[in-house]
Protein backbone atom coordinates (compact mmCIF):
# COMPACT_ATOMS: atom_id res chain seq x y z
CA UNK A 1 0.00 0.00 0.00
CA UNK A 2 1.76 3.59 -1.24
CA UNK A 3 1.70 6.17 1.65
CA UNK A 4 1.07 10.05 0.78
CA UNK A 5 4.26 11.88 0.86
CA UNK A 6 2.95 13.49 3.86
CA UNK A 7 3.30 10.43 6.00
CA UNK A 8 6.69 9.42 4.50
CA UNK A 9 10.02 10.71 5.05
CA UNK A 10 10.53 13.66 2.68
CA UNK A 11 13.20 15.26 3.99
CA UNK A 12 16.12 15.40 6.98
CA UNK A 13 13.68 16.60 9.77
CA UNK A 14 11.87 13.35 9.39
CA UNK A 15 14.22 10.34 9.39
CA UNK A 16 13.18 6.80 9.13
CA UNK A 17 12.99 5.91 12.83
CA UNK A 18 10.30 8.99 13.92
CA UNK A 19 6.95 8.25 14.31
CA UNK A 20 4.91 11.18 14.20
CA UNK A 21 2.04 10.10 16.37
CA UNK A 22 4.25 9.17 19.51
CA UNK A 23 6.18 12.27 18.68
CA UNK A 24 3.15 14.58 18.45
CA UNK A 25 1.65 12.83 21.70
CA UNK A 26 4.69 12.66 23.78
CA UNK A 27 5.48 16.30 22.86
CA UNK A 28 1.70 17.16 24.26
CA UNK A 29 1.82 15.06 27.30
CA UNK A 30 4.62 17.19 27.87
CA UNK A 31 2.63 20.07 27.67
CA UNK A 32 0.02 18.52 29.66
CA UNK A 33 2.58 18.20 32.52
CA UNK A 34 4.05 21.33 32.27
CA UNK A 35 0.57 23.01 32.28
CA UNK A 36 -0.02 21.55 35.56
CA UNK A 37 3.12 23.39 37.07
CA UNK A 38 2.63 26.89 34.78
CA UNK A 39 0.39 27.88 35.43
CA UNK A 40 -1.62 24.74 37.40
CA UNK A 41 0.31 25.06 40.63
CA UNK A 42 1.61 28.63 40.48
CA UNK A 43 -2.60 29.59 40.51
CA UNK A 44 -3.51 26.88 42.86
CA UNK A 45 -0.97 27.79 45.41
CA UNK A 46 -1.75 31.46 45.27
CA UNK A 47 -5.15 30.90 45.84
CA UNK A 48 -5.24 28.25 48.65
CA UNK A 49 -3.00 29.93 50.66
CA UNK A 50 -3.61 32.97 53.06
CA UNK A 51 -3.71 36.76 50.75
CA UNK A 52 -0.62 38.21 52.63
CA UNK A 53 1.52 35.25 51.41
CA UNK A 54 -0.08 34.84 47.69
CA UNK A 55 2.56 36.24 45.67
CA UNK A 56 5.40 34.84 47.65
CA UNK A 57 3.65 31.27 47.05
CA UNK A 58 2.83 31.79 43.44
CA UNK A 59 6.79 33.17 42.83
CA UNK A 60 8.26 30.09 44.49
CA UNK A 61 6.36 27.66 41.97
CA UNK A 62 7.20 30.09 39.23
CA UNK A 63 11.26 30.13 39.95
CA UNK A 64 11.39 26.72 40.46
CA UNK A 65 10.15 25.99 36.89
CA UNK A 66 12.32 28.29 35.12
CA UNK A 67 15.37 27.21 37.23
CA UNK A 68 14.81 23.51 37.15
CA UNK A 69 14.59 23.56 33.27
CA UNK A 70 18.12 25.44 32.98
CA UNK A 71 19.54 23.10 35.49
CA UNK A 72 18.34 20.32 33.66
CA UNK A 73 19.72 20.53 30.07
CA UNK A 74 22.99 21.67 31.97
CA UNK A 75 23.77 18.69 34.00
CA UNK A 76 20.93 16.82 35.25
CA UNK A 77 18.91 15.41 32.37
CA UNK A 78 22.08 12.91 31.56
CA UNK A 79 22.36 12.21 35.90
CA UNK A 80 18.93 10.62 35.55
CA UNK A 81 19.04 8.96 32.53
CA UNK A 82 22.33 9.25 31.17
CA UNK A 83 25.25 6.54 30.98
CA UNK A 84 26.08 4.85 34.46
CA UNK A 85 28.20 6.68 37.13
CA UNK A 86 26.95 4.53 40.20
CA UNK A 87 24.39 1.88 40.48
CA UNK A 88 21.92 5.07 41.42
CA UNK A 89 23.11 7.86 39.67
CA UNK A 90 24.32 8.84 36.44
CA UNK A 91 27.03 10.56 34.63
CA UNK A 92 26.06 14.53 34.60
CA UNK A 93 26.88 16.36 31.25
CA UNK A 94 24.86 18.95 29.25
CA UNK A 95 21.85 18.15 27.28
CA UNK A 96 22.04 21.24 24.51
CA UNK A 97 24.22 19.81 21.52
CA UNK A 98 22.39 19.31 17.94
CA UNK A 99 23.99 16.14 17.56
CA UNK A 100 22.92 14.85 21.15
CA UNK A 101 18.78 16.17 20.37
CA UNK A 102 18.10 15.11 17.36
CA UNK A 103 19.36 11.99 17.86
CA UNK A 104 16.60 8.85 18.29
CA UNK A 105 15.83 9.08 22.23
CA UNK A 106 17.11 5.71 24.56
CA UNK A 107 17.44 5.48 27.76
CA UNK A 108 21.38 3.81 27.29
CA UNK A 109 21.42 1.98 30.81
CA UNK A 110 17.83 -0.19 30.19
CA UNK A 111 19.24 -2.46 28.45
CA UNK A 112 17.82 -5.66 30.17
CA UNK A 113 16.67 -9.33 28.51
CA UNK A 114 13.81 -10.39 27.04
CA UNK A 115 11.76 -13.01 27.61
CA UNK A 116 13.52 -15.06 24.75
CA UNK A 117 16.93 -14.12 25.86
CA UNK A 118 17.81 -11.45 23.68
CA UNK A 119 18.68 -7.78 24.54
CA UNK A 120 15.84 -4.98 24.37
CA UNK A 121 16.55 -1.22 25.33
CA UNK A 122 14.39 1.45 25.92
CA UNK A 123 14.16 3.07 22.64
CA UNK A 124 11.03 5.40 21.31
CA UNK A 125 10.60 6.85 18.02
CA UNK A 126 11.08 10.08 18.32
CA UNK A 127 14.37 12.59 19.41
CA UNK A 128 15.80 13.16 22.42
CA UNK A 129 14.74 16.46 22.57
CA UNK A 130 11.05 15.47 23.01
CA UNK A 131 12.60 12.78 26.19
CA UNK A 132 14.42 15.63 27.40
CA UNK A 133 11.75 18.43 27.74
CA UNK A 134 9.29 15.10 28.67
CA UNK A 135 11.46 14.27 31.71
CA UNK A 136 12.10 17.98 32.36
CA UNK A 137 8.47 18.54 33.51
CA UNK A 138 8.19 15.59 36.03
CA UNK A 139 11.55 17.49 37.65
CA UNK A 140 9.87 20.73 37.72
CA UNK A 141 6.52 19.41 39.01
CA UNK A 142 8.53 17.41 41.79
CA UNK A 143 10.23 20.51 42.92
CA UNK A 144 7.27 22.83 42.85
CA UNK A 145 5.04 20.04 45.12
CA UNK A 146 7.93 19.94 48.21
CA UNK A 147 7.14 23.58 48.15
CA UNK A 148 3.99 23.39 49.03
CA UNK A 149 5.65 22.12 52.53
CA UNK A 150 7.01 25.26 53.03
CA UNK A 151 4.59 28.23 51.86
CA UNK A 152 4.46 31.04 54.24
CA UNK A 153 8.03 30.96 55.82
CA UNK A 154 10.88 30.43 53.99
CA UNK A 155 13.18 32.84 53.24
CA UNK A 156 13.01 33.06 49.42
CA UNK A 157 16.67 33.29 49.18
CA UNK A 158 17.39 30.40 50.58
CA UNK A 159 14.43 28.61 48.39
CA UNK A 160 16.62 30.01 45.42
CA UNK A 161 19.83 27.85 46.55
CA UNK A 162 17.56 24.82 47.90
CA UNK A 163 16.10 24.30 44.10
CA UNK A 164 19.16 23.21 42.09
CA UNK A 165 20.84 21.54 45.44
CA UNK A 166 17.90 19.04 45.86
CA UNK A 167 17.36 18.62 41.79
CA UNK A 168 21.17 17.79 41.65
CA UNK A 169 21.29 15.26 44.65
CA UNK A 170 18.26 14.05 45.42
CA UNK A 171 15.98 14.03 42.47
CA UNK A 172 18.48 12.81 40.04
CA UNK A 173 18.88 9.44 42.28
CA UNK A 174 15.05 8.39 42.54
CA UNK A 175 14.81 9.00 38.80
CA UNK A 176 18.17 7.21 37.26
CA UNK A 177 17.57 4.38 40.16
CA UNK A 178 14.03 3.57 39.39
CA UNK A 179 13.76 5.18 35.22
CA UNK A 180 16.96 5.42 33.91
CA UNK A 181 18.29 2.18 34.62
CA UNK A 182 19.61 2.02 37.82
CA UNK A 183 19.03 -0.89 40.17
CA UNK A 184 15.60 -0.47 41.39
CA UNK A 185 14.77 -0.57 37.93
CA UNK A 186 17.08 -3.50 37.22
CA UNK A 187 15.40 -5.61 40.28
CA UNK A 188 12.09 -4.79 38.85
CA UNK A 189 10.61 -2.61 41.06
CA UNK A 190 6.73 -0.66 39.34
CA UNK A 191 7.21 2.93 39.31
CA UNK A 192 4.87 3.42 36.32
CA UNK A 193 4.97 7.19 36.26
CA UNK A 194 6.43 8.81 39.78
CA UNK A 195 5.07 7.42 42.73
CA UNK A 196 8.13 7.08 43.95
CA UNK A 197 10.35 9.27 41.94
CA UNK A 198 7.61 12.06 42.14
CA UNK A 199 5.23 12.06 44.82
CA UNK A 200 7.03 9.98 47.70
CA UNK A 201 10.21 12.18 47.30
CA UNK A 202 8.43 15.25 47.14
CA UNK A 203 6.27 14.17 50.35
CA UNK A 204 9.16 13.16 52.33
CA UNK A 205 11.92 15.88 50.99
CA UNK A 206 8.65 18.47 51.85
CA UNK A 207 7.96 17.38 55.52
CA UNK A 208 12.06 17.17 56.14
CA UNK A 209 12.25 21.00 54.78
CA UNK A 210 9.70 21.67 57.18
CA UNK A 211 11.06 20.59 60.09
CA UNK A 212 14.35 22.36 58.96
CA UNK A 213 13.01 25.57 58.17
CA UNK A 214 10.52 25.98 61.31
CA UNK A 215 6.87 27.08 61.66
CA UNK A 216 5.16 29.48 60.34
CA UNK A 217 3.81 31.83 63.19
CA UNK A 218 1.31 30.95 65.58
CA UNK A 219 -1.31 33.52 63.76
CA UNK A 220 -0.68 31.63 60.26
CA UNK A 221 -0.89 28.54 61.90
CA UNK A 222 -3.90 29.03 63.82
CA UNK A 223 -6.01 30.70 60.94
CA UNK A 224 -4.76 30.13 57.09
CA UNK A 225 -8.11 30.38 55.02
CA UNK A 226 -7.69 30.60 51.37
CA UNK A 227 -7.68 33.82 49.89
CA UNK A 228 -9.86 32.65 46.92
CA UNK A 229 -11.63 29.44 46.54
CA UNK A 230 -12.93 29.62 42.96
CA UNK A 231 -9.53 30.45 41.66
CA UNK A 232 -8.26 27.41 43.79
CA UNK A 233 -10.37 25.60 41.63
CA UNK A 234 -9.40 26.31 39.06
CA UNK A 235 -5.56 25.23 39.75
CA UNK A 236 -6.63 21.87 40.40
CA UNK A 237 -8.43 21.53 37.57
CA UNK A 238 -5.46 22.00 35.53
CA UNK A 239 -3.74 19.69 38.05
CA UNK A 240 -6.52 17.13 37.30
CA UNK A 241 -6.54 17.50 33.11
CA UNK A 242 -2.94 17.69 33.05
CA UNK A 243 -2.50 14.40 34.52
CA UNK A 244 -3.81 12.17 31.43
CA UNK A 245 -0.17 13.52 29.97
CA UNK A 246 1.23 12.94 33.24
CA UNK A 247 0.64 9.23 33.29
CA UNK A 248 -0.46 8.87 29.64
CA UNK A 249 2.87 10.08 28.55
CA UNK A 250 4.62 7.62 30.80
CA UNK A 251 5.03 4.79 28.15
CA UNK A 252 6.62 6.89 25.77
CA UNK A 253 4.33 6.36 22.80
CA UNK A 254 0.91 6.76 21.67
CA UNK A 255 -0.07 3.08 22.68
CA UNK A 256 -3.18 0.90 24.01
CA UNK A 257 -1.09 0.86 27.66
CA UNK A 258 -1.28 4.95 27.79
CA UNK A 259 -5.50 4.32 26.91
CA UNK A 260 -5.22 2.32 29.93
CA UNK A 261 -3.61 5.06 32.09
CA UNK A 262 -5.82 7.55 31.37
CA UNK A 263 -8.74 5.84 32.10
CA UNK A 264 -7.47 4.30 35.22
CA UNK A 265 -5.73 7.88 36.07
CA UNK A 266 -9.25 9.63 36.20
CA UNK A 267 -11.48 7.08 37.42
CA UNK A 268 -8.97 6.99 41.01
CA UNK A 269 -9.40 10.55 41.46
CA UNK A 270 -13.04 10.87 40.93
CA UNK A 271 -13.24 7.74 42.98
CA UNK A 272 -10.85 8.86 45.30
CA UNK A 273 -12.78 12.93 45.55
CA UNK A 274 -16.35 11.50 46.74
CA UNK A 275 -15.03 9.17 48.82
CA UNK A 276 -12.92 12.02 50.62
CA UNK A 277 -15.60 14.35 50.16
CA UNK A 278 -18.34 11.79 51.96
CA UNK A 279 -16.24 10.98 54.80
CA UNK A 280 -16.44 14.64 55.68
CA UNK A 281 -19.95 14.87 55.03
CA UNK A 282 -20.33 12.37 57.72
CA UNK A 283 -17.52 13.57 60.08
CA UNK A 284 -17.89 17.22 59.87
CA UNK A 285 -21.51 17.82 58.75
CA UNK A 286 -20.83 19.22 55.28
CA UNK A 287 -19.04 18.81 52.41
CA UNK A 288 -15.39 20.73 52.03
CA UNK A 289 -14.00 22.16 48.52
CA UNK A 290 -10.42 22.11 49.59
CA UNK A 291 -11.38 18.43 50.76
CA UNK A 292 -12.21 17.74 47.67
CA UNK A 293 -9.38 19.00 46.64
CA UNK A 294 -6.82 17.05 48.81
CA UNK A 295 -9.48 13.90 47.69
CA UNK A 296 -8.75 14.55 44.21
CA UNK A 297 -5.52 14.61 44.36
CA UNK A 298 -4.16 11.38 46.62
CA UNK A 299 -6.14 10.02 43.98
CA UNK A 300 -3.93 11.48 41.06
CA UNK A 301 -1.05 10.16 42.75
CA UNK A 302 -2.08 6.93 44.10
CA UNK A 303 -3.02 5.56 40.50
CA UNK A 304 0.30 7.15 39.35
CA UNK A 305 2.87 4.21 39.95
CA UNK A 306 0.46 1.48 38.14
CA UNK A 307 -1.67 4.03 36.06
CA UNK A 308 -1.56 1.25 33.02
CA UNK A 309 -0.90 -1.84 34.67
CA UNK A 310 -3.89 -1.92 36.77
CA UNK A 311 -7.38 -3.04 35.61
CA UNK A 312 -9.87 -0.46 35.85
CA UNK A 313 -11.86 -2.58 38.76
CA UNK A 314 -8.20 -2.03 40.36
CA UNK A 315 -8.37 1.89 40.03
CA UNK A 316 -11.58 2.01 41.81
CA UNK A 317 -10.26 0.32 44.91
CA UNK A 318 -7.15 2.04 44.84
CA UNK A 319 -9.23 4.90 44.37
CA UNK A 320 -11.43 4.24 47.81
CA UNK A 321 -8.32 3.65 49.32
CA UNK A 322 -6.92 6.97 48.20
CA UNK A 323 -9.78 8.76 49.74
CA UNK A 324 -9.67 7.17 52.66
CA UNK A 325 -6.16 6.36 54.10
CA UNK A 326 -4.60 9.69 53.73
CA UNK A 327 -7.89 11.55 54.82
CA UNK A 328 -7.49 9.72 58.22
CA UNK A 329 -3.49 10.06 58.55
CA UNK A 330 -4.59 14.07 57.97
CA UNK A 331 -7.70 14.10 59.98
CA UNK A 332 -7.12 11.77 62.81
CA UNK A 333 -3.13 10.28 63.40
CA UNK A 334 -2.01 13.90 62.58
CA UNK A 335 -4.08 15.29 65.47
CA UNK A 336 -2.60 12.54 67.90
CA UNK A 337 1.24 12.28 66.78
CA UNK A 338 3.24 14.91 68.59
CA UNK A 339 6.10 14.77 65.49
CA UNK A 340 3.24 15.59 62.59
CA UNK A 341 1.86 18.65 64.92
CA UNK A 342 5.40 19.83 65.52
CA UNK A 343 6.64 19.74 62.01
CA UNK A 344 4.22 22.34 60.09
CA UNK A 345 3.81 21.07 56.63
CA UNK A 346 1.73 23.96 54.88
CA UNK A 347 -0.30 22.44 52.57
CA UNK A 348 -0.29 18.83 54.09
CA UNK A 349 1.69 17.49 51.45
CA UNK A 350 3.27 14.76 53.64
CA UNK A 351 -0.34 13.07 53.39
CA UNK A 352 -1.36 14.07 49.91
CA UNK A 353 2.06 12.71 48.40
CA UNK A 354 3.85 10.36 50.93
CA UNK A 355 1.22 8.34 52.14
CA UNK A 356 -0.92 8.30 48.85
CA UNK A 357 3.02 7.60 46.84
CA UNK A 358 3.59 4.98 49.31
CA UNK A 359 0.12 3.55 49.11
CA UNK A 360 -0.38 3.72 45.60
CA UNK A 361 2.92 1.94 44.81
CA UNK A 362 2.15 -1.15 47.21
CA UNK A 363 -0.93 -1.16 45.71
CA UNK A 364 0.42 -1.69 42.15
CA UNK A 365 2.79 -4.76 43.87
CA UNK A 366 -0.34 -6.25 45.05
CA UNK A 367 -3.10 -5.66 41.53
CA UNK A 368 -0.18 -4.72 38.60
CA UNK A 369 -2.25 -7.35 36.05
CA UNK A 370 0.42 -9.83 34.25
CA UNK A 371 -0.46 -8.98 30.49
CA UNK A 372 -0.93 -5.25 31.50
CA UNK A 373 2.81 -5.80 32.86
CA UNK A 374 3.80 -7.25 29.08
CA UNK A 375 3.17 -4.72 27.52
CA UNK A 376 5.69 -1.89 29.09
CA UNK A 377 7.53 -3.58 31.68
CA UNK A 378 11.20 -4.58 31.06
CA UNK A 379 10.83 -7.72 33.86
CA UNK A 380 9.43 -10.83 32.00
CA UNK A 381 6.41 -12.41 34.38
CA UNK A 382 5.70 -8.97 36.41
CA UNK A 383 2.72 -9.55 38.30
CA UNK A 384 1.02 -8.44 41.45
CA UNK A 385 0.97 -10.70 44.77
CA UNK A 386 -3.09 -10.51 43.86
CA UNK A 387 -2.42 -12.65 41.03
CA UNK A 388 -0.32 -15.23 42.35
CA UNK A 389 3.30 -16.47 40.78
CA UNK A 390 5.89 -14.47 42.29
CA UNK A 391 3.03 -11.64 43.14
CA UNK A 392 4.16 -11.87 46.94
CA UNK A 393 7.98 -10.66 45.59
CA UNK A 394 6.87 -7.70 44.10
CA UNK A 395 4.99 -6.59 47.25
CA UNK A 396 8.19 -6.79 49.11
CA UNK A 397 10.38 -5.26 45.87
CA UNK A 398 7.55 -2.20 46.12
CA UNK A 399 8.19 -2.01 49.80
CA UNK A 400 12.23 -2.48 49.90
CA UNK A 401 12.50 0.56 46.74
CA UNK A 402 9.94 2.60 48.93
CA UNK A 403 12.00 2.63 52.13
CA UNK A 404 15.33 3.57 49.68
CA UNK A 405 13.76 6.81 47.78
CA UNK A 406 12.26 7.76 51.44
CA UNK A 407 15.20 7.11 53.65
CA UNK A 408 17.40 9.06 50.88
CA UNK A 409 15.06 11.82 50.62
CA UNK A 410 15.22 12.58 54.14
CA UNK A 411 19.25 12.17 54.37
CA UNK A 412 19.99 14.20 51.35
CA UNK A 413 17.35 17.15 52.17
CA UNK A 414 18.71 17.13 55.51
CA UNK A 415 22.03 17.67 54.38
CA UNK A 416 21.40 20.35 51.54
CA UNK A 417 19.51 22.33 53.98
CA UNK A 418 22.05 22.38 56.53
CA UNK A 419 24.49 23.14 53.98
CA UNK A 420 22.40 26.41 53.33
CA UNK A 421 21.85 27.13 56.46
CA UNK A 422 25.42 28.01 56.93
CA UNK A 423 25.15 31.01 54.68
CA UNK A 424 21.39 32.20 54.62
CA UNK A 425 18.79 31.67 57.38
CA UNK A 426 16.16 28.89 55.89
CA UNK A 427 13.14 30.99 57.55
CA UNK A 428 12.25 34.55 57.12
CA UNK A 429 12.71 36.82 60.10
CA UNK A 430 9.19 37.56 61.96
CA UNK A 431 8.96 40.99 60.86
CA UNK A 432 8.69 40.00 57.53
CA UNK A 433 6.27 37.27 58.28
CA UNK A 434 3.73 39.47 60.17
CA UNK A 435 4.12 41.29 56.88
CA UNK A 436 4.19 38.93 54.09
CA UNK A 437 4.48 39.95 50.20
CA UNK A 438 5.17 43.34 50.26
CA UNK A 439 7.59 42.87 52.76
CA UNK A 440 9.12 40.06 50.83
CA UNK A 441 8.83 41.34 47.13
CA UNK A 442 7.25 44.79 47.75
CA UNK A 443 4.11 43.70 45.75
CA UNK A 444 1.20 42.32 46.24
CA UNK A 445 -1.80 39.99 45.04
CA UNK A 446 -5.02 42.51 45.20
CA UNK A 447 -4.83 45.50 44.18
CA UNK A 448 -8.49 46.68 44.58
CA UNK A 449 -7.68 50.48 45.18
CA UNK A 450 -7.77 52.48 42.28
CA UNK A 451 -4.41 52.43 40.25
CA UNK A 452 -2.55 49.83 42.52
CA UNK A 453 -2.19 52.38 45.84
CA UNK A 454 -2.59 50.35 49.63
CA UNK A 455 -5.88 50.61 50.94
CA UNK A 456 -6.02 53.44 52.71
CA UNK A 457 -8.76 54.25 55.02
CA UNK A 458 -9.08 58.07 54.81
CA UNK A 459 -9.11 57.96 51.07
CA UNK A 460 -10.77 55.02 50.32
CA UNK A 461 -13.79 54.29 53.28
CA UNK A 462 -17.26 54.13 53.19
CA UNK A 463 -17.66 57.15 54.83
CA UNK A 464 -15.86 59.45 53.46
CA UNK A 465 -16.82 62.74 51.27
CA UNK A 466 -15.00 61.62 48.09
CA UNK A 467 -17.06 58.32 48.26
CA UNK A 468 -20.28 60.40 48.27
CA UNK A 469 -19.16 62.75 45.76
CA UNK A 470 -18.00 59.68 43.65
CA UNK A 471 -20.89 57.47 43.66
CA UNK A 472 -24.53 58.38 42.70
CA UNK A 473 -27.66 56.03 42.33
CA UNK A 474 -28.45 54.60 39.02
CA UNK A 475 -31.10 56.89 36.96
CA UNK A 476 -32.05 53.76 34.84
CA UNK A 477 -35.25 53.08 38.00
CA UNK A 478 -36.75 50.28 35.70
CA UNK A 479 -33.75 48.40 34.80
CA UNK A 480 -30.45 47.09 36.65
CA UNK A 481 -30.11 48.52 39.90
CA UNK A 482 -27.17 49.04 41.56
CA UNK A 483 -24.20 52.88 41.55
CA UNK A 484 -22.75 54.32 38.36
CA UNK A 485 -19.06 55.79 39.00
CA UNK A 486 -18.43 59.11 37.72
CA UNK A 487 -15.50 58.91 35.79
Amino acid sequence: MNTTPAYGAVSPAVPPWLNKGDNAWQMTASTLVGLQSMPGLVILYASIVKKKWAVNSAFMALYAFAAVLICWVLVCYRMAFGDELLPFWGKGAPALGQKFLVQQAKVPESNHTTEGGGWEIVEPFYPMATLVYFQFTFAAITMILLAGSVLGRMNIKAWMAFVPLWLVFSYTVGAFSLWGGGFLYHWGVIDYSGGYVIHLSSGIAGFTAAYWVGPRLKSDRERFPPNNVLLMLAGAGLLWMGWSGFNGGAPYAANIDASMAVLNTNICAATSLLVWTSLDVVFFGKPSVIGAVQGMMTGLVCITPGAGLVQSWAAIVMGILSGSIPWVSMMILHKKSTLLQKVDDTLGVFHTHAVAGLLGGLLTGLFAEPKLCELILPESNTRGAFYGGNGGKQFLKQLVAALFVAGWNLVSTTLILLAIRLFIPLRMPDEELAIGDDAVHGEEAYALWGDGEKYDPTKHGWNTSSYAQDIAPSPYVNGARGVTIDL
